[in-house]
């Protein structure tokens, strides 16, 4: 384990946990078996299946962010992370395996940091294709509230544009 990695990783989030011990590993993980570096620009993606602690480590290192557009939110809540690199086009799942095992806080966090890869991890490939990179939308302003919105996030209404906060939905059940 890289400890000075794992310092800076601890500073940037404001505290140590497992949660973030996982994020951390499988950005490891994520590195050794793809050999990948920090994402310059988007030439690394990851699409997160959790918006917990381990996030901050995926950002930390891998430098993937949501402002960049090659960190992406998928809401699973599963323990998992998806990388893809654009370069060379190889891709990788990295999923926490399930425990029963009782431990302690630190002891789990301990666990994950200095277990074998395979022991805290299983790696598939993902089951989706790598998405576009983000793309700049003009920005249109909402005719109910007045506030600007990217113009895919913009929705019709009696006639009107409107932001998704002020747009009602329509739904009957399905």
């Amino acid at each position: 384990m890289n400890q000075k990695l794992w310092d800076e990783c601890v500073k940037f989030h404001g505290h140590e946990c497992p949660g973030l011990a996982i994020g951390f590993r499988a950005s490891e993980a994520a590195i050794e078996k793809m050999g990948i570096n920090p994402s310059d620009d988007e030439d690394v993606v990851c699409i997160t299946e959790n918006d917990a602690c381990g996030v901050d480590a995926v950002q930390w290192i891998l430098s993937c962010t949501f402002g960049k557009g090659n960190l992406i939110f998928r809401p699973t809540g599963k323990m998992a992370f998806s990388f893809f690199n654009r370069t060379d086009g190889s891709k990788l799942r990295v999923y926490l395996k399930a425990s029963d095992v009782e431990m302690s806080r630190e002891d789990r966090q301990k666990f994950i940091l200095t277990a074998p890869i395979d022991e805290v991890f299983a790696f598939s490939e993902p089951k989706y294709d790598l998405p576009e990179k983000a793309r700049i939308f003009n920005t249109l302003v909402c005719e109910n509230c007045g506030e600007g919105a990217p113009e895919h996030k913009i929705r019709i209404q009696n006639g009107a544009k409107v932001c998704l906060d002020c747009f009602k939905d329509y739904s009957r059940g399905f």
